[in-house]
C-alpha cells in the first residue's frame, strides 16, 4: 500500500471520500529546516491523523498556519482515498496516466536521438 500512499497529492481529482472533521486528530508543531527564526519559533507545522485508517499527515509549505491546515486536509483526503479505494481511486488513476505519458514521452525522445545519430552518420558517409 506504500507505493499507492505516493500517488496521493495530485490536483486534478473530483471523485474523493469525504472526511469527516469528528475523524480527525488535528497538532500543532514547530517545523523543520530552512526558514531559522520564522520557523523556529512558531508552531505553523500542522500535523493531520486519520483516526480510522492511521494515516497521518505533516504539512509545513506555508509560514501561515491556516494554509497549512487545508493543505494537509487535501493531501489527507487523496490519501484516505486511496487507502481505501485502492487502484479504483481518481488519485490512482491520474498517476497512472501521467506515468504513462512520461513513458511515452521519454520514448518519443529516445527515437529522435536514434535519428539523428543515423542522419550524422549518413552525413559523415557522405563527406569521405
Amino acid at each position: 500500500s506504500l507505493p499507492l500512499l505516493q500517488a496521493a497529492r495530485k490536483r486534478n481529482s473530483l471523485n474523493l471520500l469525504e472526511l469527516r472533521e469528528a475523524e480527525l486528530e488535528e497538532q500543532f508543531v514547530r517545523g523543520d529546516g530552512p526558514g531559522g527564526q520564522a520557523t523556529n519559533k512558531t508552531n505553523n507545522c500542522v500535523v493531520l491523523k486519520h483516526i480510522p485508517s492511521g494515516i497521518v499527515v505533516k504539512c509545513h509549505q506555508t509560514r501561515s498556519v491556516e494554509k497549512n491546515r487545508k493543505i494537509a486536509r487535501e493531501i489527507l483526503q487523496e490519501r484516505v482515498d486511496l487507502f481505501y479505494r485502492g487502484e479504483d481511486s481518481d488519485v490512482f488513476k491520474e498517476k497512472k496516466a501521467s506515468e504513462k505519458q512520461k513513458l511515452e514521452k521519454k520514448r518519443r525522445a529516445k527515437e529522435n536521438l536514434e535519428r539523428k545519430k543515423l542522419l550524422k552518420e549518413m552525413q559523415q558517409l557522405d563527406k569521405e
